[in-house]
């Protein structure tokens, strides 16, 4: 699974106009799933984001998590995280996941992530979304679960 994940003072999704999921304070997160992945790779991210220190003290040094600040998370399923784009100009996906496996462990992310005490938003899975959101910082990170 690949993650990227963005520090946002506030961010939403809209599908087909309406309003899905909002955060204030919070995490953005664009999940997306390989063919390759398994409740493990969903584990080891749902383990791992909500705990990254990347939320600044009164230092206004980056030592808090989502969990310490009591803060929420939008969670964005992104296939278009496993195009490549080595060859011609059309990215191939063929390395994401079929959507019955993507959304199974989409799902399954999310609710872990509720499992570390975390609220969390969602867009709605294969829909057309429109995500807005502010960046904080900025500050964006790329996670990949095989790469630990």
């Amino acid at each position: 699974m690949k993650a990227v994940v963005q520090r946002a003072s506030r961010a939403s999704v809209e599908v087909n106009n309406e309003d899905v999921g909002s955060i204030q304070k919070g995490l953005v997160v664009l999940l997306g799933v390989s063919h390759e992945d398994t409740e493990e790779d969903a584990r080891y991210l749902a383990k791992k984001i909500p705990y990254l220190r990347i939320f600044e003290d009164d230092d206004e040094k980056m030592n808090h998590s989502l969990v310490d600040l009591g803060g929420k998370l939008l969670s964005i399923s992104q296939f278009t995280l496993f195009g490549d784009c080595r060859k011609g100009r059309r990215p191939n996906f063929m390395q994401a996941a079929k959507p019955d496996q993507a959304k199974k462990l989409y799902e399954t992310f999310n609710h872990m992530v509720e499992n570390e005490g975390v609220g969390v938003e969602t867009g709605e899975f294969g829909s057309m979304m429109n995500v807005a959101l502010t960046n904080s910082g900025p500050v964006t990170l790329i996670l990949d679960s095989k790469e630990r």
